[in-house]
């Protein structure tokens, strides 16, 4: 369509395709409000990339919490338990403590969130044993894992489900609470996306870790509630057995 010399049809592409990239570098530069600016290897050296990071954005949180400001100064972690596993820049590092799973580094990184429940909209704890909860139940279709034995990726039984954490926000299983055997006998949380439940051998495998590394698994300060940064370390601890629990998973497969 044109109006007398101007074509509607052109102006009005040119005004989408201007939006769009518009829009592109807007998300773009309010993808970089963590995480950046990036710390080369190379000392004193930043790098931002197109577009630049952001002025500082305040978020105001619910239920008490401090408000938190996006991007914000942050001294960066010096004192990690890494080396270099070569004498070069972007070599890859290892872990140098005695349990890399619980070094927070590689798979088992971790986020320092607050130290205090997740909450609901009604500021419940999001996170809690379903003994807690006379309205939870599991479905009779269903395999009931209290009672059942927990094995590592040895084999060999690590301890007994005591209790399941569910989540109210979305009902369903986040944890297992069980009771350790032997040496280090205590209450522990593993993480349901990390067990496979043998309904046949009454049994749920944890593939990640072996049953004698169950006792190092972070505990929490509460019995019946568990902090971000506690829900933080736990996970951090089974994915970083994916690599650590074992020297040879560390090795090519070829």
């Amino acid at each position: 369509m044109e109006i007398g010399s101007i074509d509607l049809a052109e102006i009005l592409f040119t005004l989408f395709w201007v939006f769009f990239i518009g829009l592109v570098i807007y998300l773009q530069r309010e993808a970089k409000r963590e995480g950046y600016p990036l710390e080369s290897d190379n000392e004193g050296v930043v790098v931002q990339g197109f577009p630049a990071v952001p002025e500082p954005k305040t978020y105001k949180l619910p239920h008490g919490y401090a408000d938190v400001q996006a991007p914000r100064d942050e001294t960066p972690a010096t004192d990690l338990p890494l080396r270099p596993v070569a004498d070069h820049p972007g070599a890859p590092a290892e872990p140098t403590g005695e349990n890399p799973m619980l070094d927070g580094v590689g798979p088992g990184s971790w986020t320092a969130r607050h130290d205090k429940p997740e909450l609901t909209l009604p500021g419940e704890p999001r996170f809690v044993p379903m003994r807690t909860l006379p309205d939870f139940h599991v479905d009779e279709h269903d395999p009931n894992p209290v009672g059942m034995t927990v094995i590592g990726a040895d084999d060999e039984p690590a301890g007994t489900v005591t209790d399941l954490w569910v989540d109210r926000v979305e009902p369903m299983i986040v944890f297992f609470e069980v009771q350790l055997e032997g040496e280090g006998a205590r209450k522990v949380l593993v993480p349901m996306n990390f067990s496979r439940v043998r309904k046949s051998k009454g049994q749920i495998k944890v593939h990640s870790i072996y049953s004698h590394q169950f006792k190092d698994i972070p505990g929490t300060a509460a019995e019946e509630t568990i902090t971000a940064l506690e829900e933080e370390k736990i996970l951090a601890y089974f994915g970083a057995g994916l690599l650590y629990a074992d020297k040879e998973r560390q090795e090519p497969l070829l």
